[in-house]
């Protein structure tokens, strides 16, 4: 396990002990008191990036870091540390052994193989199921009553896999799925219509990915459905400039992939909203990868892709009831299929 030396100086001395004056006939805290535990497995770009947002937004007393190079992730480590004056008060803790996450709340899994120039879809999924393989059932095993999210990608096929190796009953699995790709449809709109995309109410379901579902059908602003206001002013629209601009939502990751190498803001602050909604069982509702068996007509095997779900401390409460049009219905049914037929070729 490595950590920041409580010693000082060459001799080791350690003033902890003699720096503050007891306080005597004291009581422990009650026992209802606990802190906050989150442990993120992976500490590349988007591992630090949720990190760095959990620490800023004081999502947690305890925070434990999980990688498989001890110089990078002591690195990483030390690096938070050193940010302690400008922060609140957290604890850090990295190691590349993964019973420094027992007790976790929430364990964040961003670890994954990445994609070889010229690599099939399946062969990439075959060598990170490999690698859930090592990490699942040890994180399960050190947290059994915590919340499993899966940030890896393809995040809806590894949610999946991970609902297998944890052997967690669904609700407490769930993949970031389409919550960041709602929060690009999001700032698209609002920044057509020039006001704040918190005032947008949009969501993009199904796959992560090409197959996803924009459901225009139930889009707000401050409460006004678009399309029937479009309808009431006799105003025009084409079919074909809202699926530019669910193209535009699709292929946002890659742009900023292509302009900066990675993504790792966006999806920092948006694993950071799903902890806070998780942790503080805030009953919000956010468009996350859950077992989809038995909603909107999806019957067939154990899809796990996004819905609009509410999100509270034992994880996914229950699954919106959003009204959707037959041709949307159609399309995430579509797109249920698709993440099957790589479900079913991984041999779980």
């Amino acid at each position: 396990k490595t950590s920041s030396s409580s010693a000082l100086g060459p001799d080791g001395l350690n003033i902890a002990q003699s720096f503050f004056k007891p306080i005597h006939n004291t009581t422990p805290p009650p026992p209802t008191t606990r802190n906050t535990k989150i442990s993120v497995v992976g500490v590349g770009n988007v591992g630090m990036a949720i990190a760095q947002t959990i620490l800023t937004q004081s999502l947690a007393d305890e925070l434990a870091l999980v990688d498989v190079n001890p110089d990078k992730l002591r690195g990483e480590m030390l690096d938070l540390q050193h940010a302690a004056a400008f922060l609140p008060r957290t604890k850090i803790s990295a190691s590349v052994d993964f019973s420094s996450t027992v007790g976790s709340d929430l364990v964040i899994v961003t670890a994954g193989a990445r994609q070889i120039v010229g690599e099939s879809r399946l062969n990439l999924l075959q060598r990170n199921v490999s690698l859930f393989r090592k990490v699942v059932p040890p994180l399960a095993a050190a947290s059994p009553e915590c919340v499993l999210m899966v940030v890896s990608n393809p995040v809806d096929v590894l949610t999946y896999v991970a609902w297998k190796l944890s052997g967690f009953p669904s609700n407490r699995v769930v993949g970031s799925g389409t919550n960041l790709d709602s929060s690009r449809f999001r700032f698209l709109i609002a920044d057509h219509l020039d006001l704040n995309a918190q005032d947008v109410q949009a969501y993009i379901v199904g796959e992560h990915g090409d197959s996803s579902v924009a459901l225009w059908s139930s889009i707000s602003v401050g409460g006004v459905p678009i399309l029937s206001f479009l309808e009431r002013q006799q105003i025009a629209y084409e079919k074909q400039t809202l699926e530019k601009i669910h193209k535009e939502v699709v292929e946002g990751a890659y742009e900023v992939i292509r302009l900066k190498g990675y993504t790792s803001w966006a999806i920092g602050y948006s694993a950071a909203s799903l902890a806070r909604a998780i942790l503080r069982d805030q009953r919000s509702i956010h468009p996350v990868s859950v077992l989809a068996k038995g909603f909107y007509g999806i019957d067939g095997g154990e899809p796990f892709l996004s819905l609009p779900a509410q999100l509270g401390r034992s994880g996914v409460l229950g699954v919106t009831n959003v009204h959707l049009t037959e041709e949307e219905a159609n399309k995430l049914r579509e797109s249920a299929k698709t993440i099957l037929e790589l479900q079913t070729q991984l041999g779980i």
